[in-house]
């Protein structure tokens, strides 16, 4: 299995993400109305890689929306608990500093969106399934 594009619609903006085989990974937070552009681009780079979309908040719309206007035909996965799952994994990578160290990470927000974080926990559950099939 090669790379994967992920996505997190979302009405207002979209975390995107592409995971490579070996689990690395780009995560970005883009505007909805960019992402027929993002999708175009990242095909360009990753041609033979699916294009995955969570089944969350906006789904449906960026789904038609990724088959009419993008021309491409995403697979939908299970988006449950993905922010949750996100938040920790920020707070993982960037850990609070000063007096916010004192907080648990559970009672506070992170200062930017973790939507691209979703994206690439989409991706990892989507290779997951695929290596379960195998």
């Amino acid at each position: 299995m090669g790379s994967i594009i992920a996505i997190d619609p979302g009405r207002d903006k979209c975390g995107v993400a592409i995971l490579s085989e070996d689990g690395t990974f780009a995560e970005d937070v883009i505007k909805t109305d960019t992402l027929c552009a993002w999708v175009s681009e990242s095909r360009r780079k990753y041609s033979d890689a699916p294009v995955i979309i969570g089944n969350g908040t906006g789904s449906q719309s960026a789904y038609e929306r990724l088959r009419t206007e993008c021309g491409v035909e995403p697979l939908i996965v299970e988006e449950y608990k993905t922010t949750e799952e996100a938040r920790k994994r920020y707070w993982k990578e960037n850990p609070p500093a000063g007096w916010r160290r004192l907080l648990p990470t559970s009672m506070q927000v992170p200062p930017v969106p973790v939507d691209g974080y979703v994206a690439v926990i989409l991706a990892e559950r989507y290779q997951n399934a695929r290596k379960e099939e195998s």
